[in-house]
């Protein structure tokens, strides 16, 4: 119903920066939390950032001060602005959103397919 689609990946040097992008497409939804998680290679997935439409933003304490996500709501996109990189960044980053549609209130929850940010050192 969602498709989710990420891209801005790529390979930067330690303190460089990246900005990761994410559209949403579909009819007669609305998005009711949209964000970012990523997978570091041999671990879980975690959460970097989320906006809720409540107005609450969390990020994770390891990207504070580094990352910033911005949205777009008239063109369905959010962006991850990507500041001072670290080799621990490195990961597949993927967009995430909850979603509701027009016809009812049960929320559902879409995934990107994942772009690789890597860091050299």
């Amino acid at each position: 119903q969602v498709q989710l689609v990420e891209s801005g990946g790529g390979l930067v040097q330690a303190g460089g920066s990246l900005r990761l992008s994410c559209a949403a497409s579909g009819s007669m939804f609305s998005i009711n939390a949209f964000g970012w998680y990523r997978q570091a290679p041999g671990k879980q997935r975690e959460l970097v950032v989320i906006v809720r439409s409540s107005g609450t933003t969390k990020y994770a304490d390891s990207v504070k001060g580094r990352f910033t996500i911005s949205t777009d709501n008239a063109k369905n996109t959010e962006y991850l602005q990507m500041n001072s990189l670290k080799p621990e960044d490195k990961a597949v980053d993927y967009c995430y959103a909850e979603v509701s549609y027009s016809s009812g209130t049960a929320n559902y929850q879409y995934w990107g397919q994942g772009t690789q940010v890597t860091v050299s050192s």
